[in-house]
């Protein structure tokens, strides 16, 4: 009697790419509702849409490479970056930011290196990256946070689709529901020599980070946390991140705390803690060791806070980010573990 048989190592992997991209959607549920609380039902509309023309894109390059169509469209790997786009984008948004940011993404930095596990760079930056650079102006009409706008003012799903669509608020002017980010208050101000007290008499600041912001960190964490917990990914590059921006912002803050912002509110503001957990832990752009993973995070650390601080852009995680992307295969190389039997 035979018995079927399979190459080494006859077991089947305990995850698949899309047990692991759900299990990454699901974490991010948390953090995408306390974004929907704080700045409305765009943020669903933009993660939809992205996902719409990520799909379809890459339906459109598997065909065109000759590729099987149905294993890749079902790993959710383009869904996960749609996704972790969506949540970079101001909520309205015009429809065709999501188009040109999925066009960088899946067509250019995932396929045209041949796709999955083949990019050397995280595709959401890249594209989040494109868009920022091409179109500043709508980049930066962030809607003031719940609390901060009357609810009248807070689009509704239909007002949402209205302005997404045509590019302009219903009813309303861009000043009347958009504000300054913490970031860009932040980075204003210290340029303009105004001391961190006055500059955080803004309403737009919370307790330590930006107004809703740091509900939605804490939510992105609480999802980030849940997957070192399901091994999904590993503490190494979280940890890295954040505990290199607080040590390496503390002594600053403790020296001269009136031009030098608290640690908590490089945290607290921006994407920091969706990069540290969500972003920066991309096994196929990220490092592969666990040394390398302390490099990788305190990398990605050192170059958001020389651009959040001496940078044309209030927010570096993005560039941060593509640029150790590049770094991570020679980290990698230089810090392998020893192979058993082999000398240090």
């Amino acid at each position: 009697m035979e018995f079927s048989r399979s190459g080494a190592p006859h077991l089947p992997p305990e995850n698949t790419v899309s047990k692991v991209m759900l299990q990454v959607i699901l974490a991010l549920i948390p953090g995408i509702l306390a974004m929907v609380w704080f700045f409305g039902v765009g943020v669903l509309i933009q993660i939809a849409l992205s996902i719409l023309f990520a799909v379809l894109l890459e339906w459109a390059m598997l065909k065109l490479r000759g590729k099987p169509i149905r294993p890749f469209l079902s790993d959710y790997s383009a869904v996960v970056t749609a996704i972790l786009f969506a949540l970079c984008i101001p909520p309205l948004a015009p429809w065709w930011i999501s188009l040109v940011g999925m066009i960088a993404a899946i067509v250019v930095a995932k396929h045209l290196y041949g796709g999955l596990g083949q990019n050397i760079f995280n595709p959401a930056m890249v594209a989040y990256v494109v868009v920022l650079i091409a179109f500043p102006l709508e980049l930066t009409r962030w809607l003031a946070p719940r609390g901060l706008i009357d609810v009248e003012l807070l689009p509704g799903l239909l007002q949402s689709l209205q302005t997404i669509i045509s590019g302009l608020p219903a009813n309303l002017s861009w000043d009347a529901i958009t504000q300054a980010t913490p970031l860009d208050l932040l980075k204003d101000g210290v340029e303009q020599n105004q001391m961190i007290s006055e500059i955080r008499q803004a309403p737009v600041f919370g307790n330590y980070g930006g107004r809703g912001w740091e509900w939605i960190a804490n939510f992105f964490a609480l999802g980030g946390i849940w997957l070192i917990w399901r091994r999904v990914i590993s503490w190494h590059i979280p940890v890295a991140i954040i505990a290199s921006v607080i040590m390496i912002t503390l002594p600053a803050w403790l020296y001269d705390p009136s031009s030098n912002p608290i640690p908590l509110q490089h945290i607290f503001s921006g994407a920091l803690v969706l990069c540290a957990f969500f972003i920066a832990t991309d096994p196929v752009t990220g490092c592969a060791s666990r040394r390398g993973k302390i490099i990788f995070g305190l990398g990605v650390a050192i170059l958001t806070l020389t651009i959040r601080l001496w940078g044309g852009y209030p927010d570096g995680v993005a560039f941060a980010v593509l640029l150790m992307n590049m770094f991570a295969p020679l980290i990698d190389r230089y810090t392998r573990p020893r192979a058993y039997g082999k000398p240090r």
